[in-house]
C-alpha cells in the first residue's frame, strides 16, 4: 500500500500518541479511528477532520470505518481485554501490529486467528521526536504490501529492523525498548558524581545532560565508527578520561549492564 492507510488504533497514551501524530503528520495514515478511554491527549484533538476519538468499544464498534491496519498501543496487562473487547471489529485480513511488550504472535492468533496477518513491534520513546528505534517480525500471514505498510508506519518515527526470529524480542525490549531510561538514570547519576566534586547541582544537571546530548549526536553524525573507537577519540593516554575510564571499565560496569538487561529479558517473559 502506497497511499494514505485508514488505521485504528487502540490505546492512545505516550507511545500511541506519539506514533499517531506522526502518522498524521507525515500522510502515512489518512484517517485513524482512536479507542481510547481517557480521550485524545490535548495535541491530538487539532486533527479532527483526520481522528475520530471514541472513549468505550461500543462506540468504537458500531462508527468506526474498515481498517487497513489495527494498531495495539495498550499495556501488555490489559492486552487480552482490549483485543477481546475490538475481536468482532477486526476483519480477518486487516493487519494486526502490536507494540505491547511481551505479547507474542501466537498469543495474538489465539485471539484473532491463526490466519491473522500479525506484525510484533518494539518501538522506543524517542519516538515521540522522530528519533525512535523500532524492531519488528511479522508471522506468515503478512502480506508483501502489509509489510511495507507496517514499515511505513513505524518509520514515521524512526529507524526500523526485521527480525527473523521472535525469540530475540525480549532481548530488543531489554536493550532499546528500555533502553532511554537507561540513559536518562546515566544523565542523573553523572550529574550526581558531578556535585560531590563540589559543582553546583544546577550547573553539574545542564553540565550531564548536553554531554549525553552532544555525545548522541556526534555518535549520530559518525555512523561509520564504532563506538570504542568514538570513546577512544576522548581520551588522551594517561589524561583525565582515561582515569575515569580505568574506575568504569574495570570496576564492573559491564556486568551491571548485563545483569540489568537479563532482568529486563525475564520479565518480558514473564509478561508472555
Amino acid at each position: 500500500m502506497n497511499g494514505a492507510a485508514t488505521i485504528a488504533l487502540i490505546g492512545c497514551g505516550k507511545m500511541g500518541g506519539a506514533m499517531l501524530r506522526a502518522w498524521i503528520e507525515t500522510g502515512v495514515a489518512g484517517h485513524a479511528d482512536v479507542l481510547e478511554p481517557h480521550g485524545l491527549p490535548p495535541d491530538l484533538t487539532t486533527f479532527p477532520d483526520k481522528i475520530a476519538a471514541y472513549t468505550d468499544a461500543d462506540g468504537f464498534l458500531r462508527d468506526a470505518r474498515k481498517p487497513d491496519a489495527v494498531v495495539l498501543a495498550v499495556k501488555p496487562q490489559s492486552m487480552d481485554e482490549a483485543c477481546a473487547a475490538i475481536r468482532p471489529y477486526v476483519p480477518a485480513g486487516a493487519l494486526v501490529l502490536s507494540i505491547a511488550a511481551g505479547k507474542t504472535m501466537a498469543s495474538l492468533e489465539n485471539i484473532f486467528g491463526a490466519r491473522q496477518p500479525v506484525v510484533r513491534v518494539m518501538p522506543n520513546t524517542p519516538a515521540a521526536i522522530g528519533k525512535g528505534i523500532s524492531a519488528a517480525c511479522a508471522n506468515a500471514s503478512v502480506s508483501d504490501a502489509q509489510r511495507t505498510l507496517a514499515r511505513r508506519l513505524m518509520e514515521a518515527t524512526g529507524k526500523v529492523e526485521w527480525l527473523a526470529d521472535e525469540g530475540l524480542m525480549n532481548a530488543v525490549t531489554a536493550l532499546s525498548g528500555s533502553g532511554p531510561a537507561y540513559i536518562f538514570h546515566l544523565i542523573e547519576t553523572l550529574a550526581a558524581a558531578g556535585e560531590k566534586t563540589g559543582l553546583p547541582p544546577a550547573l553539574a544537571m545542564t553540565l550531564a545532560r548536553q554531554t549525553v546530548i552532544g555525545s548522541a549526536a556526534l555518535a549520530e553524525a559518525s555512523p561509520d565508527l564504532p563506538a570504542a573507537q568514538l570513546r577512544q577519540n576522548v581520551t588522551s593516554p594517561g589524561g583525565t578520561t582515561a582515569a575515569a575510564l580505568g574506575v568504569l571499565m574495570d570496576g564492573g560496569l559491564q556486568d551491571i549492564y548485563d545483569r540489568a538487561l537479563a532482568a529486563a529479558v525475564q520479565r518480558g517473559r514473564e509478561l508472555a
